[in-house]
């Protein structure tokens, strides 16, 4: 067990902490705007979530820096990062704060692509992550800490970055799902 997985455990780890946090809104304090409330515990949550979050590079980048990669880390990596983004979306949908077809079908996509690279590894060939797909997890990072926070503190000037957010959120997750699979059709056809 080396440094990075270990911190990719902590990443798992930190996914009930943050679900946990995000359904029970307890209000110890809270900052209502614009008739928009977020609690205490969100706020929180959102704090656990970005650390969760930012702890992906973090794992890799030890990873790859100190020779540590291991077969446990390439399959735990992406298990934490499909944990830690779902349970944030089923968490939002429950709190009322995004439509369940968004989650559906972010979720969805996680699964097509990595069932693709279950494909893919069977045949000994490793899918990396595009570029493409590392703007889609920035974009969601963003959009679900928006979430969280009720659109604060965009909530002061009236500007709904949430519900924009949410929108490019969609295309650029569907769009690197489909580039995806188009750039790597022959996985599929063989």
């Amino acid at each position: 067990m080396n440094l990075a997985n270990r911190i990719t455990l902590a990443r798992i780890f930190l996914v009930p902490v943050v679900t946990f946090l995000l359904l029970i809104r307890y209000d110890f304090w809270t900052v209502t705007i614009n008739h928009r409330t977020t609690t205490g515990s969100e706020m929180i949550a959102a704090l656990v979530f970005i650390l969760a979050a930012s702890t992906d590079g973090l794992d890799g980048y030890i990873a790859r820096k100190r020779q540590l990669v291991t077969n446990f880390g390439k399959f735990l990596d992406p298990i934490a990062d499909k944990l830690l983004i779902s349970a944030v979306l089923i968490s939002l949908v429950e709190m009322q704060r995004l439509s369940a077809w968004v989650a559906i079908l972010i979720i969805s996509r996680e699964f097509a692509v990595t069932g693709l690279r279950l494909v893919a590894a069977v045949e000994g060939l490793v899918i990396a992550a595009s570029r493409m797909a590392k703007w889609k997890t920035a974009v969601q990072i963003v959009t679900m800490v928006a979430l969280m926070l009720n659109n604060f503190p965009f909530s002061l000037i009236h500007f709904p970055l949430d519900q924009l957010a949410v929108y490019v959120m969609v295309v650029i997750t569907v769009w690197s799902g489909i580039d995806y699979f188009v750039k790597n059709k022959e996985v599929i056809q063989e």
